[in-house]
């Protein structure tokens, strides 16, 4: 009878842990598809259709980078706020699997409702995208906190390494597998449902799973429920409790000195992947195709790294296998600072491609793909510039200015790119030639007695007046340029190394936190957790965001790197064994207070 019980004890632990990846499985999809692979790329086309390059706000110019972080802070502000005192509810009653319901309709809804933005018009199309966007933040941060509340419940303390990092492997599977059905979309079908489509079902995919979840993770038991509250008296509750908890900080010193560093490291690992995807659009030039392939390859290789740094745990222990993972972070950041595009050599690398043709005695052009169009707005001062040249353009004005009046232009063969045919005259170039240091664009006139080339100031492969740009220069010049390994490749390259780090330092630092939480208590420390984590979001996007408007993109991966290194230096000072003996005897004293009110 006892073996049949330990049996069916087993079985249920495999199917709570089943509903739990399950969880991570779905909301990947947001995470991967939308957060990192094809929202900044799609925000930065929104946001460069309405405003070009940036546009004014509170007395400062804000570039598409800038204001997606800026998104991501406020939307992680929304949840800091509000996360502790909901985990003191949430350990008092049973509702955490409630919440996750609440806030994980909220999240995939948003998502779904992105996919609305380009049919509300260029003026309102980018708005609405930022707004669905933290909406959708909102949603997965709350529901992370009792996502993550559940881990204590899973397992003892020696399997929670396993399970963390599994949850975050199924993650990194779920999230690559819809990513592959993505990226096959945006490579072989054409029109401009693709990718709202591709937000939808990433929206419905993160919904779906979550069933699973709800259906197979039972809410976790608590002997003496509190009783039903009305709203006013349970936020004095919480908040009263909060207060005595942050009042009681020397009986939990080590757990929240942890999650001290916690703050400063996830802040800097969490912030340089939310922003990666923007930083590769805006700052390197790479394309919507190119990120997505370079986001898929991470996520394959992610999945089975999470798990080897299980086996590293075993070996070395939880924190020596996360300071490990820390060490190796600040490698890859310091890699990322010397990204550089190559300097554009043929005539098909550049942004606008003019080229003679001897029967027509007139230029034929054409704009390389993934050339953003020109603002909408008629006040914008990259708008006028396309409208005083939209003559000898080949590229996009807007929807009244689609292209050059004055001019006769067909679809190539491919049915894509806009081939203009037009008679250039010296005196046009030389007018062009003299707007081109405000410029983001580069050309090349191949052929005729015009043959040129010229590159935009602001253009990607442009360094040298940037604070950091010594090292992308110097990268350039004696390791990029040599081995001819293009933007993509470098991008790649690292992004194979961030990924074999990225399920590792996360799901150890989910399990070294739950090993040393009370398990009475579970909700209410990972809603510290989650307002540390959150207000950690906070801080790198505001960082980056603030580095980027003072100096450049290059300064604000650099801020953020410095996070890290204070984290991993306050991680040396953290006592493991000491925090979970604590957590331990806060268990066994609230379970004999439950025995003796019961």
């Amino acid at each position: 009878m006892e073996e049949l019980a330990q049996a069916i004890n087993e079985d249920a632990k495999d199917q709570r842990v089943r509903g739990y990846c399950a969880y991570d499985w779905g909301k990947s999809a947001f995470e991967t598809s939308v957060t990192t692979a094809i929202f900044p790329a799609w925000f930065a086309y929104l946001f460069a259709e309405a405003n070009g390059i940036s546009t004014k706000l509170l007395g400062s110019e804000w570039t598409a980078d800038a204001m997606y972080s800026a998104a991501v802070m406020i939307g992680a502000l929304l949840v800091a706020i509000c996360a502790p005192s909901l985990g003191v509810i949430a350990d008092r009653r049973m509702i955490k699997m409630w919440w996750l319901r609440i806030l994980t309709l909220v999240g995939s809804v948003s998502c779904v409702l992105l996919a609305l933005s380009p049919y509300l018009g260029v003026s309102a199309g980018w708005i609405w995208a930022l707004i669905m966007f933290m909406a959708a933040n909102v949603g997965l941060n709350g529901a992370g906190v009792f996502y993550n509340a559940l881990l204590p419940h899973m397992g003892d303390d020696s399997e929670m390494d396993s399970i963390s990092n599994k949850a975050f492997a199924a993650g990194y599977l779920g999230g690559g597998l819809l990513l592959v059905v993505h990226l096959i979309m945006v490579m072989n079908l054409e029109g401009n449902w693709v990718i709202p489509f591709a937000m939808a079902s990433s929206g419905i995919w993160w919904l779906g799973f979550a069933q699973m979840t709800f259906r197979m993770v039972p809410e976790p038991h608590i002997e003496n429920e509190m009783e039903p509250m009305g709203l006013v008296p349970s936020t004095k509750m919480a908040l009263g409790e909060v207060k005595a908890t942050l009042s009681d900080i020397k009986s939990f010193r080590t757990l929240f000195f942890y999650m001290l560093a916690y703050f400063c490291f996830i802040d800097g690992i969490n912030s340089v992947t939310a922003l990666a995807g923007v930083f590769g659009i805006v700052v390197l030039g790479l394309t919507t195709t190119g990120l997505i392939l370079t986001i898929l390859i991470i996520q394959f290789v992610a999945a089975p790294a999470a798990i080897g740094f299980t086996k590293l745990a075993e070996k070395w222990g939880t924190k020596g296998a996360l300071q490990f993972s820390l060490v190796c972070w600040c490698v890859v950041i310091v890699g990322a600072l010397s990204f550089a595009p190559l300097e554009l050599e043929n005539h098909d690398e550049y942004d606008m491609q003019y080229t003679f043709n001897e029967d027509t005695g007139m230029y034929d052009a054409i704009a390389r793909e993934g050339v953003n169009p020109i603002a909408a707005l008629p006040d914008d001062d990259e708008q006028q510039w396309a409208l005083e040249y939209r003559d000898i353009l080949p590229v996009q004005i807007n929807e009244d200015y689609k292209l050059g009046t004055a001019v006769e232009w067909a679809f190539d063969d491919d049915g894509k790119s806009v081939v203009i045919s037009l008679a250039l005259s010296a005196e046009d170039l030389a007018s062009l030639q003299s707007t081109m240091d405000k410029s983001r664009f580069s050309y090349s006139i191949e052929g005729g007695d015009l043959a040129t080339t010229e590159v935009g100031v602001n253009h990607p492969t442009s360094l040298g007046d940037g604070l950091l740009d010594f090292i992308p220069e110097t990268a350039r010049e004696y390791v990029w340029a040599p081995l001819g390994m293009t933007v993509f490749f470098q991008f790649l390259l690292l992004g194979v190394f961030a990924g074999a780090l990225l399920g590792g330092s996360q799901g150890l630092a989910r399990s070294m936190f739950g090993q040393m939480v009370p398990e009475t208590r579970s909700a209410e420390f990972f809603g510290f957790f989650g307002f540390f984590g959150k207000v950690a979001a906070l801080l790198g996007p505001l960082i980056y965001s603030l580095m980027t408007v003072w100096f450049d993109s290059r300064v604000g991966i650099f801020a953020i790197s410095l996070l890290i290194v204070a984290g991993a230096i306050m991680l040396r000072k953290v006592d493991v064994e000491d925090g979970i003996a604590v957590a331990r005897a806060e268990d066994e004293r609230n379970r004999q207070m439950d025995a003796a009110t019961a």
